[in-house]
């Protein structure tokens, strides 16, 4: 009893926002998804430096080879360093071209901070220090490479930083154009009201997928990857932002004739003053569980478009078009390792679905 009162104390001492994030971290698989989620970001950030090649760097002699595995033993004896072993294509016995390492081969040892591809950091400081990889002529496919020998692992890395940033950016675009819509039209309400509504109608009766479609083949299809990037999240934040501002409209409508949005009217305060300030704070813990909520939605619209051929293009990576080769099913049974963008897209939806429940439990006003 004493323990309880006690936290409801620490409680009261905190804000809004400092008691949800309290309450987050009793939620074990929210925060397990946030942590997933901050791993993920951080590869993406620092994504040149981490992946052991550049996203381009091909090895003709070496298409699909498969997933290599490290080794602490071998004939030698034990080594506390992980190495690997250089691969060849032989005939195997039903006369097919498989990987085996090349006999005789030396020990290829897993070393940090190697020295390796070059590349500009950021696109802005050159560069040519990678986290991990091994010495050439050995090539370390962690995840195996696609057709053109280039590693799957780099590349996914590489990928995740356009997966990933679209959904982050296109979220703040759309959301915020949806606050700020759906707080105007709920304040003022009358004609200004009426009309923002019905834009918002005509926008969201259109399928989502379907309208991201026509939308995007409006434009020309050889368009440079990052103009591509930016057209990307431009429509899907034009398509995103309604939703948001039809239930912002209503919270702030809930909000308007409050004590504190009278008295600062008759404070002379000015209206965009009194929306940003005091109306749309009280929509924030919806907009931030709605957000994380929305996230993966942007990362699927990107990812299928790129698997169409609509959106980033070779030889730039990103986890939808690195799945276009998996609509071959003969290549898909025969390599599943080029599955694993998949994979990639499948960890991050489920990591912001369980993060979203667990903020959607925390901000919950009757558990407050």
């Amino acid at each position: 009893m004493l323990f309880r009162k006690k936290e409801q104390i620490e409680y009261k001492s905190l804000s809004p926002i400092g008691i949800a994030f309290n309450r987050l971290k009793k939620h074990k698989l929210s925060m397990i998804s946030l942590y997933v989620l901050i791993f993920f970001y951080t590869i993406a950030l620092f994504a040149e430096f981490i992946a052991p090649y550049p996203a381009v760097y091909e090895c003709r002699k070496k298409p699909y080879q498969p997933p290599v595995a490290l080794h602490f033993f071998d004939k030698d004896g034990f080594s506390f360093i992980p190495f690997i072993y250089q691969y060849e294509t032989r005939l195997n016995q039903y006369y097919e071209k498989a990987y085996v390492p090349v006999p005789d081969s030396k020990r290829h040892y897993l070393q940090l901070f190697i020295h390796g591809e070059p590349y500009k950091f950021w696109g802005i400081i050159p560069c040519n220090i990678h986290l991990f990889g091994v010495q050439q002529p050995a090539h370390l496919y962690l995840f195996g490479s696609d057709w053109n020998g280039r590693d799957i692992l780099s590349r996914l890395i590489y990928g995740a930083r356009i997966s990933l940033s679209v959904g982050l950016i296109g979220i703040l675009i759309s959301f915020g154009l949806g606050m700020i819509i759906g707080g105007i039209s709920g304040y003022f309400g009358g004609v200004i009201d009426t009309i923002l509504m019905r834009l918002v109608e005509v926008i969201m009766c259109f399928p989502d997928f379907y309208l991201l479609l026509a939308l995007r083949a409006a434009f020309p299809l050889d368009l440079n990857s990052t103009a591509i990037y930016l057209l990307i999240i431009a429509i899907m934040s034009f398509i995103g932002w309604a939703g948001m501002a039809r239930v912002i409209r209503g919270i702030v409508l809930s909000v308007r004739e409050r004590e504190y949005i009278l008295a600062a009217k008759a404070q002379g305060a000015h209206h965009i003053t009194i929306i940003v300030r005091h109306a749309l704070p009280n929509t924030l813990s919806y907009a931030i569980i709605a957000a994380t909520l929305s996230i993966p939605g942007y990362i699927l619209g990107e990812a299928s478009l790129s698997l169409l051929g609509l959106g980033i293009s070779e030889p730039q990576a990103s986890w939808g078009n690195m799945l276009t080769v998996a609509m071959n099913l003969s290549d898909m049974v025969e390599h599943p390792w080029i599955l694993v963008p998949g994979a990639a897209i499948f960890m991050t939806i489920m990591a912001f679905n369980l993060l979203g429940d667990g903020l959607r439990d925390a901000f919950d006003p009757a558990a407050m």
